[in-house]
């Protein structure tokens, strides 16, 4: 299985690096910017091509790591390049196979979407950090197998899901990574008002939302929830309320609590939380 890459940033370069590490023939690097290939073809031991006709005629399975809005536009280029009983897979987390190849049934070969659920944010790096990092196959095809146990046996964990679940799964991952960044700017926003600098908040905050984590990844939401909410104590939300500086922030605190109630309810069933639901629902658009 030769594996070839159409676009050379950071996820190019991450799943390059460790497909190479890990023994799988890559290859090499196609990429608009000739820089780029050329910088991942030395990073990953393979080769930079000028054309992207070659790169096709010397892979198996070819990789579109370009921007999700590319995708479709760049295999509208590779086509008609000779694609029977080829793999054109892409990394995006949000489009199914055959949204991102549209008419690509037509051409002989098998479309498959391979998603790191993991934050690549640096290119030299994020390979080493790959092992024991999720991915999700989504596809039809005879290849899902061979998917599976060589990304298994990479040290990675690998869940197919049904295209209809596609979309689905990417809001959980954005709920539980990029959200996160908001509610954490909010708080580092309020502890800024009380005279912590950025660098102060963060390093009060970390102790609290490392031993929240750990709780929530080993009991689950429902057994690690603490708080006012949980405690049913209205009188301390409703200060939360009165001290955020704008409603944007009231929105956010009020909706995510209001998921509290729900949480509390299945750890306290013997306790009403209508009041708490009450002072939270109010003020939210019908």
């Amino acid at each position: 299985m030769r594996i070839g890459f159409i676009g050379a940033g950071k996820v190019g370069f991450s799943l390059g690096k460790f497909f190479a590490q890990g023994g799988i023939p890559v290859t090499g690097y196609y990429s608009r910017h000739r820089g780029s290939a050329q910088e991942a073809a030395h990073f990953t031991g393979t080769k930079p091509y000028t054309a992207l006709e070659a790169l096709v005629r010397d892979s198996d399975a070819l990789l579109f790591t370009v921007p999700d809005g590319a995708i479709s536009s760049v295999f509208a280029q590779v086509r008609e390049m000779g694609l029977a009983g080829k793999q054109i897979c892409h990394c995006s987390g949000a489009m199914t196979a055959w949204e991102a190849f549209p008419g690509g049934e037509t051409f002989g070969a098998y479309y498959y979407s391979i998603h790191p659920l993991f934050p690549i944010s640096d290119r030299y790096i994020a390979y080493r950090e790959l092992p024991g990092a999720f991915f999700c196959l989504e596809g039809e095809g005879p290849h899902l197998p061979w998917w599976e146990t060589t990304l298994t046996g990479l040290g990675a964990q690998v869940k197919r899901i049904p295209s209809e679940g596609k979309v689905g799964y990417h809001a959980a991952c954005a709920i539980a990574s990029n959200l996160v960044c908001a509610l954490a700017a909010e708080s580092l926003a309020l502890l800024e008002a009380c005279g912590f600098s950025q660098e102060q908040g963060l390093a009060a905050l970390a102790p609290l939302m490392q031993a929240n984590l750990t709780h929530l990844l080993k009991k689950g939401p429902v057994e690690a929830l603490t708080g006012a909410v949980e405690r049913g104590d209205r009188e301390t939300v409703a200060k939360h309320l009165a001290c955020l500086p704008d409603e944007n922030a009231r929105t956010l605190y009020r909706t995510a609590s209001l998921r509290l109630v729900s949480l509390a309810q299945k750890k306290h069933p013997e306790q009403s939380y209508q009041s708490m639901y009450d002072i939270l629902k109010e003020g939210l658009n019908p």
